[in-house]
C-alpha cells in the first residue's frame, strides 16, 4: 500500500494549526482567570489541534 502525501496542501493546515496553538498557550499564560483550570485549557488547546484552540478563544477566556 503506497500512500503519497500531498505536502503543498498539508503544510499551510500544519503551520496554521502550530500557530494557533502557539497564541493560545501564550494567551491561557498571561491570563489571570479562565472559565475553568488552566491546566485543562492546556491540555485541551494542545490535543484538540485547531478546534481545542478556538474553543478556549470562544469558551475559556474571560473578559476584563
Amino acid at each position: 500500500m503506497n500512500v503519497d502525501i500531498n505536502w503543498g496542501l498539508l503544510a499551510p493546515v500544519i503551520v496554521l494549526q502550530f500557530i494557533l496553538m502557539m497564541t493560545a498557550l501564550i494567551s491561557l499564560a498571561r491570563a489571570e482567570s479562565v472559565r475553568g483550570a488552566k491546566w485543562i485549557w492546556a491540555l485541551i488547546i494542545i490535543f484538540g489541534n485547531i478546534a481545542g484552540s478556538i474553543v478556549y478563544f470562544i469558551i475559556g477566556r474571560k473578559e476584563a
